[in-house]
């Protein structure tokens, strides 16, 4: 019995650890339901993407409000669009593993968390972003792709 307690504090130490490095910018939101403790909203992210220079991923989610919502213990929907943009000169900081999560950030306050996944197409010589949320126990099939196609004269670096 201790061993999954164990695993699970382990979990969630680690997702915690993790989801410190997730930055966003909020750039900008829209009310879809009226609260008076706060409303529940539709938020757009930016997040760059810290290993590729020049490319940007674009997030959209909504956000819970209210009481749970202001105090920061509400279980946000697990549903996120993504886009993804070349959005200046790109550069790799070094090599990139065939897939890797770029970010995390958390949806409620322990166990649901948003992902951005990035996968490199060698083939096409292209990033793939996938957006996709999870639990500590289940996770949701809802998701979200893009694409960043990298010029033929820049190879992506692989590890």
């Amino acid at each position: 019995m201790k061993a999954p307690l164990f695993r699970l504090s382990l979990a969630v130490a680690a997702t915690a650890f993790t989801l410190s490095f997730a930055h966003s910018e909020e750039l900008a939101s829209v009310n879809t339901h009226f609260r008076v403790m706060g409303s529940d909203r539709v938020v757009v992210e930016a997040y760059d993407d810290p290993l590729v220079t020049g490319v940007t991923c674009y997030v959209s989610r909504a956000r819970t409000g209210g009481v749970k919502g202001t105090l920061g213990i509400a279980e946000d929907p697990t549903e996120a669009s993504l886009a993804c943009r070349q959005v200046g000169p790109l550069s790799f900081a070094g090599p990139l593993r065939q897939q890797s999560v770029v970010f995390s950030e958390r949806m409620s306050l322990i166990f649901k968390t948003l992902h951005v996944v990035r996968v490199v197409d060698t083939k096409r010589n292209t990033l793939v972003y996938l957006t996709y949320s999870d639990r500590v126990i289940s996770g949701s099939a809802k998701n979200s792709v893009s694409a960043v196609p990298v010029p033929a004269a820049t190879p992506i670096p692989l590890k």
